[in-house]
């Protein structure tokens, strides 16, 4: 017990600042974990012995990460992406593990441990990429979406080698009798499980959501997916392919999204201890004494993938530069590829000094996954001309659609909320040009006669060919907060005047964003909450003009622009109980007034109880303005107080 405990207080000891340090320096944490068991293991620095508990807790994260793949797996998603997934992803599985049994077999090597290395080499790292993707806003490009395809097949292509690779270390002549049996078990046992499982397991967990224990609720995933696992396990496959089976029968219910939050923490505890114990597994001695060798391989890894990814993509009708971006973004190893070593291990399919040699390369291949994804962009610049010509054709279409545009609104992102927008601004007679990186919709759009076109908005070369130096306003209207500050960055350079208004899905980053030089950030969070405040109240009684103005002062309270509001005629019965509310006023200063020359400081509205909201002149909307802010004749201050001080401030700013 002793022992035991102090084993897993230096594995936290040494993880902790491990992990942390990676995340600081933006690197995935299960690299991290990798060099913790690397160092602390019984080649590295011995504090950890390899037993068997510490291997029994880590395949258990192996079965909460199989659990969250089938937990994710969607039928309707492997339809609308099938000719990616079963066409590019499925060619990159099959010839990738041919290949590698070739050059085993041309090798010398046994062809089974060309099966295991082609396993493992075929896996890319789900995590690190979809991650880096995300965040360099690709997901929804071309090379995006092929990259997520082929992801997908890869984790489905782990099924089956989950049920290969223990089946391979039987005896040559009972092997093809333990192939079949092994295939009719998985067939068998899945049949039953997805089939006779879907209708029984909604019910029972509709019984355990209806106690209403969170508890009990996590306590009925661990029975599901354990119980499933150990089923599998006894029919003579493994502890992962019942946590898959349990994974896909959940998210066929409505309980999917909860579960998946209830197990993440279950899921990456274990999971970062799995990639301690295949740290552990690294002899560094033996891989220093083959530098060589695990440098070739490494750059062949690399280079065979990416090559490899690459040529398949052109061939299925991508260009050139989106071919070598999707190549360049899957060449390295994955997680799954250290489940399949993991499993292959123990039963001497690999001989050592290989299996070493892979584990070193894959490591290093995701140690340097972030930089070559970084530098992908700069690679595909130099390598492909194809590339340039269709930025060149991109930034052309652009051009083309805003050639006559000035004074006109960029919208950026021409999703729901960008139609919508689009929509007001045509019924106000409001010019626009929207810019989209979805090729479907944007198509769609572009037949109907709408505004819109092909072009990445972060990119400078895109907002200038887009009228940004002419345009009257930008809009973000995609609720991305890395993309918008982006997009800020290249504003605040391009136009530092430019009123920009910033779509948000709630209020976290609403400093950065502001900071960053948005003029207005709306939460969609905000507003959904005022809506449903709205209707609760009008169908609780209370009148619709008390309920608006309930609504008009928070939003007054939430959004700085909308403190106040421009009073009409159609508001005198309104508000005949608050004459006196503030209200918003326009003042156009003619030449000649009083106000011209002076300083904010110097007008001294705030004796009156007057705030200037904004101080606006062509093309540019000041919120909050300087007091020494002087004012010049066209600018039109906009003043918030009661309609008698407003009335006084106009006289001032007029007359003196």
């Amino acid at each position: 017990m002793e022992n035991s405990l102090q084993s897993v207080l230096i594995l936290l000891a040494a993880a902790v600042p491990v992990v942390i340090l990676f995340r600081l320096v933006k690197l995935p944490a299960m690299i991290g974990y990798l060099l913790v068991g690397v160092v602390i293991g019984p080649n590295g620095l011995g504090l950890i012995p390899d037993a068997q508990d510490t291997r029994s807790l880590a395949e258990f994260g192996v079965v909460f990460l199989m659990f969250s793949v089938g937990l994710e797996f969607s039928l309707a998603r492997l339809m609308t992406m099938r000719r990616i997934v079963f066409g590019l992803g499925a060619s990159q599985v099959v010839l990738t593990l041919a290949l590698v049994v070739a050059i085993a077999l041309a090798a010398g090597a046994d062809w089974r441990s060309g099966v295991v290395l082609g396993g493992a080499i075929v896996m890319s790292s789900t995590a690190i990429v979809s991650k880096l993707l995300a965040d360099r806003l690709e997901l929804n490009s071309l090379h995006g979406r092929q990259v997520i395809g082929v992801l997908l097949f890869q984790d489905l292509a782990v099924v089956p080698l989950l049920i290969l690779i223990p089946a391979l270390a039987q005896q040559p002549v009972d092997l093809a009798a333990g192939l079949m049996l092994a295939s009719l078990k998985a067939v068998v046992v899945l049949a039953i499980l997805l089939y006779f499982g879907q209708r029984p397991m909604r019910a029972w967990f509709h019984l355990v959501a209806t106690q209403k224990s969170s508890e009990l609720f996590v306590l009925n995933v661990l029975l599901i997916t354990l119980g499933l696992a150990f089923v599998t396990e006894t029919a003579g496959l493994s502890l992962a392919l019942g946590a898959f089976v349990a994974g896909m029968l959940i998210s066929e219910t409505e309980y999917r999204y909860q579960v998946e939050d209830d197990i993440k923490p279950f899921r990456d505890v274990l999971l970062g201890l799995f990639f301690v114990t295949v740290g552990m597994k690294l002899n560094v001695a033996l891989v220093l004494d083959n530098l060589v060798w695990v440098a070739a391989a490494l750059l062949v890894l690399i280079v065979f993938k990416a090559l490899l990814i690459a040529g398949l993509s052109w061939l299925f009708g991508s260009d050139s530069g989106a071919a070598l971006r999707t190549g360049l973004d899957l060449a390295q190893g994955g997680e799954f590829g250290f489940v399949l070593l993991s499993l292959a291990a123990p039963l001497h399919l690999v001989p050592e000094a290989t299996l070493q040699t892979a584990l070193a390369a894959m490591v290093l291949s995701m140690l340097a996954a972030p930089f070559i994804i970084e530098r992908s962009e700069h690679i595909v610049r130099h390598v492909s001309g194809a590339d340039w010509l269709a930025r060149a054709m991109e930034l052309h279409n652009v051009a083309v659609q805003s050639m006559a545009a000035n004074q006109h609104v960029v919208v950026c992102g021409y999703g729901r909320s960008g139609q919508n927008l689009a929509r007001l601004l045509a019924q106000e007679g409001i010019g626009f040009i929207a810019l989209d990186v979805d090729p479907k919709r944007i198509k769609e759009a572009a037949a109907a006669g709408e505004h819109v076109v092909y072009g990445d908005a972060a990119r400078r070369e895109v907002l200038i060919a887009a009228g940004l130096l002419r345009a009257r306003a930008l809009v973000v209207s995609v609720a991305d907060s890395v993309l918008a500050l982006r997009i800020l960055g290249q504003v605040r350079e391009l136009r530092p005047g430019l009123p920009v208004v910033v779509r948000t899905v709630d209020d976290a980053d609403l400093d950065r964003l502001s900071e960053a030089g948005a003029a207005a950030v709306v939460a969609d969070i905000m507003e959904g909450s005022l809506m449903l405040a709205s209707h609760a109240l009008l169908l609780l009684g209370v009148p619709l003009n008390r309920v608006l103005r309930r609504i008009r002062d928070t939003r007054e309270h939430r959004y700085r622009l909308l403190r106040g509001f421009f009073h009409g005629a159609t508001d005198e019965v309104e508000d005949s109980a608050h004459k006196e509310q503030p209200l918003l006023h326009s003042v156009l200063i003619t030449p000649g007034a009083a106000a011209i020359g002076k300083t904010l400081r110097e007008l001294d509205l705030a004796r009156l109880d007057i705030e200037v909201k904004a101080v606006r002149r062509p093309n540019v909307l000041a919120q909050a303005p300087q007091p020494e802010a002087r004012i010049a004749a066209g600018d039109v201050l906009v003043l918030f107080g009661s309609g008698h001080d407003c009335a006084a401030a106009e006289m001032k700013l007029m007359q003196g």
